[in-house]
C-alpha cells in the first residue's frame, strides 16, 4: 500500500512538472516578438505596387476616409468579407503594411497559396477556437503593427453581413487597441470575370473613424455576451460604411444606447 502511494505521488509530481513546463513554454511562445522574415518583407515591397497597378487597370478604384487611418501604432482593421478579393485590395492600398489572418485553405489552394506564402500571415482554421492563433495575433499587436481581420470569420459569397464571431472583441479586450472599420463594395465573386470583360467594375473602400470598444468587466456567461456585443458594435460600424444591400443582418440590428461606441 505504501509503495502504491509513493508511486502515485511520484506520478502526480511528474504530471504537475510536465504540465507546468508546457504552460511556461506556451507563455514564452506568446511573449516571443513577432517578426516578418526578410524574404517576405521584400516580397511585400514588390507585391503591393503590382496589385495596386492591377486593380487600377482592371477596375475603377474609389477610396474614402484615408484621413481616419492612424499614423502609427497597433490597431485592428475590420472588414466585411464577400470574396477572396478584399484582402489583396485592402493590403495593396492601405497606407502602411498590414499583417493578415487568413483561412488555412488559402495556403493550400493552387495559385492563392503562392501569394499567401510570399506575403506571410496567420493561418486560421475557420469555425475553431485556436489559442495559438490568438496569441500570434496578440503578438502582432504587441509589436506595434496593424492587423487585418474579418469578424464574420469567412466569405459570404454575396453582399450581406453575417453575425460576427466574438474573436475581434477578445483581441481588443486583451490588447486595448482601437478598431478601424472598413466597408468594401464591389468585391463580389464575379469581379474578376467582369474585369476581364473590360467592364472596369467599381471597387470602393470606405474607411471609418477608429473605435474604442467598451471595457469588459463581467465574468462567465456575461463576459461572453459582452464580447459578442462588442463584436456587434464593430459590425454596426462596418455596416454604416456600406450601402443598404450590403448590410445583411445588421441592416436593422440595434443595441442599447449604453453599449454605444466611444
Amino acid at each position: 500500500m505504501a509503495k502504491t502511494s509513493i508511486r502515485f505521488l511520484s506520478w502526480r509530481c511528474r504530471s504537475f512538472a510536465l504540465g507546468r513546463s508546457r504552460r511556461l513554454n506556451m507563455q514564452e511562445n506568446a511573449l516571443a516578438p513577432y517578426r516578418v522574415p526578410f524574404f517576405n518583407r521584400l516580397a511585400r515591397k514588390v507585391l503591393r505596387p503590382i496589385f495596386r497597378g492591377l486593380f487600377h487597370l482592371l477596375s475603377s478604384v474609389c477610396i474614402r476616409g484615408l484621413e481616419n487611418v492612424p499614423k502609427s501604432g497597433a490597431y485592428l482593421v475590420a472588414i466585411n468579407h464577400i470574396s477572396l478579393f478584399e484582402a489583396p485590395f485592402i493590403v495593396a492600398f492601405w497606407p502602411s503594411e498590414l499583417e493578415a489572418m487568413g483561412a488555412v485553405e488559402v495556403w493550400r489552394r493552387k495559385g492563392q497559396n503562392i501569394l499567401a506564402r510570399l506575403y506571410y500571415g496567420i493561418q486560421v482554421h475557420r469555425g475553431q477556437y485556436d489559442r495559438q492563433v490568438m496569441e500570434q495575433a496578440l503578438a502582432i499587436l504587441a509589436s506595434g503593427r496593424p492587423l487585418l481581420i474579418a469578424p464574420e470569420g469567412g466569405r459570404t459569397h454575396q453582399p450581406g453581413l453575417r453575425r460576427a464571431y466574438p474573436g475581434v472583441a477578445y483581441l481588443v479586450e486583451r490588447s486595448g487597441v482601437p478598431v478601424v472599420p472598413v466597408g468594401i463594395v464591389g468585391t463580389t465573386d464575379d469581379f474578376l470575370q467582369r474585369a476581364l470583360r473590360l467592364e472596369r467594375p467599381k471597387l470602393e473602400m470606405n474607411i471609418g473613424k477608429p473605435l474604442r470598444l467598451p471595457p469588459i468587466l463581467a465574468k462567465g456567461e456575461a463576459r461572453r455576451q459582452a464580447r459578442q456585443r462588442n463584436a456587434d458594435l464593430v459590425m454596426l460600424a462596418i455596416a454604416a460604411l456600406l450601402p443598404p444591400e450590403y448590410r445583411g443582418i445588421y441592416a436593422e440590428f440595434s443595441l442599447p444606447a449604453e453599449e454605444g461606441i466611444s
